[in-house]
């Protein structure tokens, strides 16, 4: 058993070792479009307010269905206690194609950094 385990793991050490973890491949009609992952930093001086009502998942939506436009997708916001400042973690083309949807959005951009995913479960 302890045998089996080992050759196990050993595999999949040799697939992550082909694994590109820094982006992921999509394809849209045919072509390829490297996808990379960013964390965007945004400040907002008078706080961000996003009800928690229709009205704000409509708004959220519609941020979605803006970033669908420029292959921009939004995976999931860190927001400080004080609600200034989001972390925000995107996937994307480019972090030109971030900046566009964010102007498209009306929304801020401080600063965007290319990120790769690092799981502290991958160990066990």
């Amino acid at each position: 058993m302890k045998n089996i385990f080992i050759v196990l793991l050993s595999f999949v050490i040799i697939l992550l070792s082909f694994t590109d973890i820094h982006a992921q491949d999509k394809t849209t009609k045919g072509d390829k479009i490297k996808m990379h992952r960013y964390l965007v930093e945004r400040t907002f001086p008078k706080g961000l307010n996003i009800p928690l009502n229709k009205v704000g998942s409509d708004l959220c939506l519609t941020v979605v269905s803006n970033n669908a436009e420029d292959q921009v997708t939004w995976i999931h916001s860190y927001v400080t206690m004080d609600k200034k400042k989001t972390f925000c973690i995107y996937d994307a083309p480019s972090p030109e194609a971030i900046r566009k949807s964010a102007k498209s959005n009306g929304l801020p951009v401080d600063n965007i950094t290319e990120v790769s995913v690092l799981d502290p479960y991958f160990y066990k």
